[in-house]
């Protein structure tokens, strides 16, 4: 059993047993200080706590009578990154993620959610310029497969449906040369880019329609070869002009295809036009490292992007999401939270209408695979080039 005696708490009034315990400590040696004049001074400065010590006393017991007040308390934690790239696997510690464990509320707060927006890029981009990108050569086509769906909407109007998420395949020339092609799990396939003036059909996003056209101009923001997006700037600045430029005028709504519920106004907003477009290029593009965190850095120079700190893609992974809401809709792009891959799109409506009440998804997608290959229809064999996510 302890026998040691539990000490006695020190009144501040008791100055003479303050005193007289403290004096039984040996002094701290201090150069140059002779051992009196060291006495004195703590004694001199055990006086002064002494007279001090019934106040703060009394402040204690004074608070100790007030009411309880609520305490709000705000941690800022420093936002840190450690990127470590291994074979072009890079890991990111997200214990910092800008918004992470925030209410996932369409358009709640955007002005204090932008800073966390731009820094959520930077690490993204930063993810991407590390990540592992096969060289794609010229006579090959970019594979992209995916999975989509998008809700639809009644002619009697009532609130709109989502459809079964449907696998879609992309094969893309590389260089545009050759026409390429879109599959889809119950539709006819659909050619691609041909190399001359014949009908073809055109895609205005991931999962839009195809639309009947021909090919009069070279490739371009809306209209992109491989070629084309690996020769983009990888400055952002540059790069965003670019975008700006080329999406002028463009009848383009504020997310990657059409759905039910908005009303869009695409001319009065080129800032959708161009995170739209920036989206599409993630989605069904393979752009090389430095111009995918071009593309990125681009996209945090825009105003209204906004953090969702939980958001599901079409294949139901669980990431984080950049946003921007435009038109009565948000258009989410969905990022892992290890790695910072791009996992897909996700539009939801921001405002209640007749289509349901905000929050209601009436569009999303999930990349499944990337890779380049030889031959419109092949696959990748055992994925040996493919970049998931």
């Amino acid at each position: 059993m302890n026998t040691t005696p539990r000490r006695r708490p020190l009144h501040g009034s008791d100055e003479s047993d303050r005193l007289g315990l403290t004096g039984l400590l040996p002094p701290p040696p201090v150069p140059g200080l002779d051992p009196d004049r060291a006495l004195r001074l703590k004694e001199a400065l055990l006086r002064e706590a002494g007279a001090d010590a019934p106040r703060a006393g009394l402040a204690r017991r004074a608070s100790r009578r007030r009411p309880p007040r609520r305490l709000v308390v705000r941690v800022m934690a420093p936002a840190v990154a450690c990127a470590l790239a291994v074979g072009g696997v890079v890991a990111v510690n997200l214990t910092d993620t800008p918004g992470h464990g925030a209410p996932a509320v369409p358009g709640d707060d955007n002005a204090a959610r932008a800073p966390e927006a731009a820094r959520l890029l930077d690490r993204i981009a930063l993810a991407a310029a590390g990540a592992k990108h096969p060289t794609v050569r010229a006579d090959q086509f970019v594979y992209v497969e995916s999975k989509v769906a998008y809700a639809a909407q009644s002619a009697g109007g009532g609130p709109a449906t989502m459809a079964p998420a449907r696998t879609r395949q992309v094969w893309l020339s590389a260089d545009g040369s050759r026409p390429g092609l879109l599959r889809e799990a119950g539709r006819p396939d659909a050619p691609l880019g041909d190399a001359d003036d014949t009908p073809v059909y055109a895609l205005d996003g991931p999962g839009a329609v195809p639309r009947p056209t021909t090919l009069g101009k070279g490739p371009s923001i809306s209209n992109p070869t491989h070629q084309y997006v690996a020769s983009l700037p990888t400055d952002p600045d540059a790069l965003l002009k670019l975008i700006r430029e080329e999406t002028r005028g463009q009848d383009r709504g504020p997310g990657s295809s059409p759905s039910p519920g908005s009303s869009p106004s695409p001319a009065s907003d080129p800032d959708q036009r161009a995170f739209a477009a920036i989206g599409d290029l993630l989605a069904e593009t393979w752009a090389p490292p430095q111009v995918s965190a071009a593309l990125y850095k681009a996209a945090a120079k825009l105003p209204g992007v906004t953090v969702v700190p939980s958001a599901v893609d079409a294949a139901g992974r669980q990431g984080i999401a950049v946003a921007r809401t435009a038109h009565g809709r948000q258009t989410q792009w969905v990022f892992d939270r290890s790695t910072y891959a791009f996992l897909g799109e996700r539009t939801v409506l921001a405002a209640a209408g007749a289509a349901g009440p905000a929050g209601t998804v009436v569009g999303t997608s999930a990349v499944l695979a990337k890779a380049a290959v030889d031959r419109v229809g092949e696959t990748p064999d055992g994925h040996r080039d493919e970049v998931r996510g």
